[in-house]
């Protein structure tokens, strides 16, 4: 059975776990993102990761709606590509003094986390779709474009400023 609770024999399995992955990975960035506004002294990344927040709050509610409409108990499955990201994040930010140099490196956790929920929820979308599920598709399309937005405008905060303090 090897990582997963059950075994994944079908499509609907598939997107069951692969919701369930999500779900966890979507807590955890939640558990962990009121250190990074902590830490962050740039005052629009600091607001960008506070908005975030918010954000990542509602993404979690929207996923338990998924689940509750594809009939499915609400469930994380341990994600260890999320764990793996945070863990690098805690790591360099443990190793970094120079705060500008730490608000690029958070800022480069932060879209690695992006990337690794945009490939997700773009799988979530292509999953439901294929199974029949447009109404679940439709709400994780919500995510997703808030996902690629928020990408959007980490990008543009290091362009402007944060990685031009750092160097």
């Amino acid at each position: 059975m090897g990582l997963f609770s059950k075994p994944i024999k079908t499509l609907d399995d598939l997107f069951v776990h692969t919701l369930q992955d999500i779900y966890y990975a979507e807590t955890q960035i939640a558990k962990n993102l009121p250190t990074m506004i902590e830490k962050a002294t740039d005052p629009q990344l600091k607001q960008g990761f506070q908005t975030h927040l918010g954000e990542t709050q509602n993404q979690i509610k929207r996923l338990e709606q998924v689940f509750q409409m594809h009939g499915q108990p609400v469930k994380g499955v341990t994600c260890a590509a999320m764990d793996g990201i945070l863990e690098e994040a805690k790591e360099v930010m443990s190793d970094v003094e120079d705060k500008e140099v730490l608000d690029a490196a958070m800022l480069s956790a932060a879209q690695a986390v992006e990337h690794y929920e945009i490939t997700r929820y773009g799988t979530l979308i292509a999953f439901a779709k294929q199974l029949g599920r447009q109404d679940c598709a439709s709400v994780l399309q919500q995510t997703l474009d808030e996902e690629k937005a928020t990408d959007q405008k980490l990008t543009a905060i290091a362009e402007s400023k944060v990685n031009r303090k750092a160097a």
